[in-house]
């Protein structure tokens, strides 16, 4: 009889412990669960504060770059320039350098020189021996730009000029001059440029340029008559050149 009771006490032992056992395992398996879940909203948490500080941060700096008022640039690049009215194009080398005067971060003034030197293809049947002579030419306008993309790294604005030129066509042709070659008479014209700015920033107030422009001039035309005297009274039409320069922009002024 005292065996069966002890059988019987031992079984609702172990029934009473295995339901203990239960109720813990399940109990851990819930907080397990809770911890788990915890831990992924502050993960996800963390996560958004991450986006949102590093959101800030762009912000700070697109306000920190495109906050400066005055943008100066130096640099300088190739022309394809047109050189007489007879004349094949020749290839040019180029200098740059402008001031940008900023109203707001998008619409900016702007005052603007640039030059360009290259030999002339001179007329192919003159009889002087100039076939190749150096020219000049400086380039001095202004007018306003807009910049329309601005974002952390890169921005991209574009910009319309008008003023003045300047070509030495005969300075390098040996004392003959642009009735003799073929070239633009030497003197001033109207001039105009179109062009954009393609900018890759350093830091906020250092960038990289690279700027294609096309130049617009109206230089008199030469009278190839072998007249040792230039006319200076050809027709004026419109010369297209293009071309690019490259360089740096410093930005400076709140």
């Amino acid at each position: 009889m005292c065996d069966v009771r002890r059988t019987a006490a031992r079984v609702v032992l172990l029934g009473l412990a295995a339901g203990l056992l239960a109720t813990v395992a399940t109990q851990a398996k819930a907080q397990v669960a809770t911890q788990a879940q915890i831990k992924r909203r502050q993960e996800a948490h963390a996560r958004r504060e991450t986006n949102a500080s590093r959101q800030a941060r762009i912000q700070r700096t697109i306000d920190a770059t495109y906050g400066h008022r005055w943008e100066v640039t130096g640099g300088g690049g190739y022309l394809r320039w047109h050189s007489g009215e007879y004349l094949k194009s020749n290839n040019e080398i180029s200098w740059a350098v402008s001031t940008n005067y900023f109203i707001d971060p998008k619409l900016f003034v702007i005052a603007d020189a640039r030059g360009s030197f290259g030999n002339a293809h001179a007329l192919t049947n003159n009889t002087y021996g100039i076939y190749n002579p150096q020219i000049n030419e400086y380039f001095f306008t202004g007018g306003a730009g807009y910049r329309f993309y601005r974002k952390e790294r890169v921005a991209i604005s574009a910009q319309a000029t008008g003023g003045e030129s300047w070509g030495i066509f005969s300075g390098g042709a040996k004392g003959y001059n642009s009735n003799q070659t073929g070239t633009w008479n030497d003197g001033f014209a109207p001039a105009f440029t179109l062009g954009v700015n393609l900018d890759y920033n350093i830091f906020p107030n250092l960038a990289f340029r690279v700027a294609p422009a096309y130049v617009g001039t109206m230089f008199r035309a030469s009278t190839p008559s072998g007249s040792g005297v230039e006319s200076g009274t050809g027709s004026r039409s419109l010369q297209n050149n293009a071309g690019f320069n490259m360089g740096v922009v410093y930005r400076f002024g709140k």
